[in-house]
Formats: C-alpha cells, structure tokens, sequence
C-alpha cells in the first residue's frame, strides 16, 4: 500500500484538536486512509450506520474511541450533536474524524457548528511525491485517483469516464447542482477545451444558453466536489493594466485527459494544448505539495494587457515567488530571460523555470529545474 503524505496531518490534527475533517474528492482514497486508523467507522450514506450511529451515539461519545464518520455532509444533524460532545470536555482531543467529498457542505456546517473545534486537511488523488518513477511516469497522463491508472494502467481513460458520468448523473444533483446531467457533461467538456484560459462566465453562458451568475453558481459546485481550481490573477501595484479574470484549471489531469479522448501518451504529445495540459499539471502538484507541509501561502497568476505573464506567484508573506512551467527538456536562455523580466515587474524573491530538463541550476534567486527537484525544494 502507497503511504499517504497526508495521514501525518490527520494524525497531528487528532493530537491537537477534538476532531479533524479530511476533506477531498470522491474515490481519492479518505475512506482507506481512515480504515488505517484505530476508530469505530460509520458510512453515513448508509441508512443502517446511520442508525446504529443515533442509537449508540450517548454510549460512543462515553466510551471516547475515535469515531469515524464518512460523507458527513450528508447527515447535518450530526453537527449539533458533535459540537454538544466536544463542549462537554473540550480538552479531549483525537475524537472525531469525519470525511468529506464536498467543501462547501462540509465548511458550512463546521463554520456554523464546529467553529475552533476542528482541524481541516485536504487529500488530493496521487502526488508525485508519494510514488515510485515509474508510477510517476504515468501521473501526468492517467491523473492520481488510486483506480484511475496510476496503479492499473488498463483502467485508464475508462475509469475517467465512469467517474465523471456517475458525478453528473448522481452525485452533483445529489449535492444540489440544479444543472441536468447532459448541462453538466457539455459543461465539464467545454472547461476541458478551457483548461489554463482565462474564464469567461459570460461566454461560456452564451455557448451553453445560461446567464453568467448560473455559469458561476456551477463552477462553486465543480469546485467544490474538487474538480476544477481557478486560480486567481495576482494584484499588483504596478503601471501596467492587469487581466483581473480568474484562470481555470482542472486539478486532475486523468480527467481533462478523459474529457478531450486522449487515452495514451502519444497522443497527448500531438495534441495542440499538451503544453497547457503540463502547466496545469505542474501548478497542481506544487499548490498540492506546499499545502502537505501545512505553509500558510497564497497562489495566483499573473498577465498584464501587454502579455508579460507568470504562469504561478507563490505569496509566502516573507517571499514572492515567481514560476514559469515549459513543456521542454532543455529551456532556452530566452526562456529566463523573459522570466526574469516579467518577475521584475513584482520584484519576486525567487525565478523559478520549471521544465523537464535532468540538469538544475540555482543561483539562489534564479532556478532552472525539474518538478521532482522543485517539490523536494520546497521542503527546506
């Protein structure tokens, strides 16, 4: 078994707080995270559990064993009901673990209930961090969900496609999308052609006949259930006009992949919109590694009306990082010329080239790196 780089942040958060939420997509692995734990599981999709559950729950709370608690958005009773257990002996810690798909749902009832009483940890599908080089090999083509191919590379693209059509035509609703299936699939392929653009609510309203603030109520949802990230343009104190749209990104490449019908890496190669396929991906894995070392940090984007463009600005407070990602084995010094000159404009303490070349050059303020070498740069 693959060990999550993510369960030591559960772990910590038990030691601190009286519960924890591991929040995440569908099928990314919270449930057999959880199972490693030493608790008294329950499914609360799961009519019986959730019985059992009410009927025990004065003795359980007694007998102070971790409970697990899965999908716990879906029963919002339970909240009240945590929040009445952690009062009653708010030392305690290590109680509650409950697990998530959507965030939205999830935040709400803690923020309305559980406010202070509980650590949040997010689980992303595979990082490159957590897998061998040759499963590696294959995490930027098949995407890191644990059934999606990283680990049966015969599930890929199929098993993409199954997960999103059972998102769209069960889940999704289940969680209050008010879209029809077939809106939600012409929606997913047409972000898909999207990937790494600026979003446009307005356009992709006229394409699919619907008003931009229901585009906008739809992507909190996509967002939500952990599909898509838009990350948000950088604002600076600078002469030059900025792009002040959010630009999109699917966060699993597997399912972008699956979306547009590529299904091995020949022929994502010849794609067109390969590089910005790269970009996503390498932007995902970074954001997703910083969050493991638990960093207070903010990510963006940056593009001024002039076109000088850095694809991921890192704000750690103290630094500014700026990140530009080729699909190439050997950057040209062209390439960090213009990296360097855009970074000028917001006086980034870091110029990072990510690419995938084996030879790394660090200056100090200037890298030329691959993404093996930046993620274990990060750590230090």
């Amino acid at each position: 078994m693959i060990k999550r780089k993510t369960a030591e942040l559960v772990k910590r958060g038990l030691k601190s707080y009286p519960a924890v939420a591991l929040v995440g997509p569908r099928q990314s692995g919270k449930t057999t995270l959880a199972k490693l734990l030493d608790g008294l599981y329950f499914d609360l999709e799961q009519d019986s559990d959730r019985l059992q559950l009410d009927l025990q729950w004065d003795n359980l709370v007694k007998a102070g064993k971790l409970m697990i608690l899965d999908e716990a958005q879906s029963w919002p009773e339970l909240f009240n009901r945590l929040r009445g257990a952690i009062d009653s002996n708010r030392k305690k810690t290590g109680r509650f673990l409950l697990l998530g798909s959507v965030s939205p749902y999830l935040i709400r009832y803690i923020s309305e209930s559980l406010a202070g009483r509980m650590a949040l940890v997010e689980l992303t599908p595979f990082l490159c961090s957590e897998l061998s080089p040759d499963r590696q090999s294959r995490l930027w083509l098949c995407g890191g969900y644990p059934d999606g191919g990283i680990l049966k590379p015969r599930n890929f693209p199929q098993w993409q496609n199954n997960y999103l059509e059972l998102l769209t035509q069960r889940d999704l609703p289940n969680w209050g999308l008010p879209a029809k299936p077939q809106m939600t699939q012409r929606l997913l392929k047409m972000l898909a052609i999207l990937h790494s653009q600026m979003l446009n609510a307005s356009q992709i309203g006229q394409s699919l006949g619907l008003s931009y603030k229901t585009v906008n109520n739809y992507l909190d949802y996509l967002q939500g259930a952990f599909l898509i990230r838009c990350l948000q343009p950088y604002h600076a104190n600078l002469k030059k006009r900025l792009v002040k749209s959010p630009r999109i990104y699917w966060r699993d490449t597997g399912l972008l992949h699956a979306l547009l019908n590529v299904s091995d890496k020949s022929e994502l190669l010849n794609q067109p919109w390969v590089g910005a396929s790269w970009e996503g991906f390498v932007i995902e894995q970074i954001i997703s590694n910083i969050g493991l070392l638990n960093k207070p940090f903010g990510a963006y984007y940056l593009r001024t009306s002039d076109q000088y463009e850095i694809d991921l600005v890192l704000d750690f407070g103290k630094q500014l990082w700026a990140i530009e990602v080729k699909l190439t084995s050997s950057p040209s010094p062209s390439d960090i010329d213009k990296l360097n000159k855009t970074a000028d404009l917001i006086d980034a303490d870091k110029r990072i080239l990510v690419s995938q070349s084996q030879k790394t050059i660090d200056n100090g303020k200037l890298i030329s790196c691959n993404l093996n070498w930046l993620i274990n740069y990060l750590k230090k």
